[in-house]
């Protein structure tokens, strides 16, 4: 796939996007999961042999294909790694996976409501290099914990900033401000969020498109408007602490959003089970996610 192959799978495709992209802080609690605990290695670079490990068995498995899963969201680490004896990128694009990156280096610490994303002076050669690489985008986290309209169209503006950093660069940005499901205020939130989203949209130069990666609303259909806004190319929603079933339930009330979930896609998986056993098990959780990004409740 070149890349105006890989920008029409992710436009129009029907499927979700795989996020493969646990970092640092989040990498035990993601072993712990797959039936790895802590103490199983020595040292940080052995923790994140161990998670590459689970990664490539993912990427590698039979049932973990272009055919429902559109894209992945890969770490640093992974994109530079090599799955069945390629690069990353290269064994997805083979697939017919469109490869991501997560390119945001963590949160600063909450003011206004809000955490920002911490700065990335090396971004620029960061991007260079995985454009190199094949990679078609970028995915950018923060986080709104309150609705307080300033921190959020600060962490907006900045997302915004951030993806046209991307846009220069030749990759396409998934921005994503995600609201905090255990938030008291996530109603208030969900709606700030969308007017000020609306409004970086609209401010936009040129004629580039960005994708948006958000909780899902208390209030379904609320993101209509950027499901339907021209410069965006796809929205999709990240399951936020649900489970693989509550996400898909909510996900599958919400026309045109896909999901790109993380914790709900490889909940089931665990280290000791067999490779039919683990095909089986992902391949359940791809199905599943795939019918609520696919089939939408009436």
């Amino acid at each position: 796939m070149q890349f105006e192959d890989m920008k029409a799978k992710i436009e129009g495709g029907n499927g979700f996007i795989a996020a493969l992209d646990q970092s640092g802080g989040s990498t035990p609690k993601a072993l712990k999961g797959y039936g790895i605990e802590e103490g199983a290695w020595g040292s940080e670079e052995e923790m994140f042999g161990l998670i590459h490990a689970m990664r490539s068995r993912i990427i590698t498995s039979p049932v973990f294909s272009g055919e429902k899963v559109l894209g992945a969201i890969l770490f640093e680490r992974t994109m530079d790694g090599e799955a069945g004896g390629k690069p990353v990128p290269q064994a997805l694009i083979e697939r017919g996976v469109v490869p991501f990156i997560k390119i945001d280096k963590g949160l600063e610490d909450e003011a206004n409501g809000v955490q920002l994303m911490k700065p990335n002076p090396g971004l620029d050669t960061l991007l260079h290099r995985a454009k190199a690489l094949g990679v078609f985008g970028t995915k950018e986290r923060s986080v709104i914990n309150l609705a307080n309209r300033e921190g959020i169209a600060a962490v907006v503006r900045q997302q915004f900033e951030v993806g046209q950093q991307v846009l220069a660069a030749g990759l396409v940005p998934i921005i994503e401000p995600e609201v905090n499901i255990k938030s008291p205020e996530r109603t208030e939130a969900d709606q700030i969020l969308l007017e000020e989203i609306l409004k970086n949209l609209d401010a936009m130069p040129g004629d580039d498109k960005v994708m948006l990666k958000l909780s899902l609303p208390t209030r379904a259909g609320l993101f209509d408007p950027l499901v339907d806004h021209p410069r965006v190319l796809r929205v999709v929603a990240l399951s936020g602490g649900f489970s693989r079933a509550e996400a898909c339930v909510e996900l599958a009330k919400n026309r045109g959003i896909i999901a790109s979930f993380s914790r709900a896609l490889l909940n089931d998986l665990r280290h000791p089970m067999s490779d039919a056993e683990f095909n089986a098990s992902l391949g359940e959780a791809i199905d599943e996610i795939h019918g609520a990004s696919t089939r939408k409740a009436a």
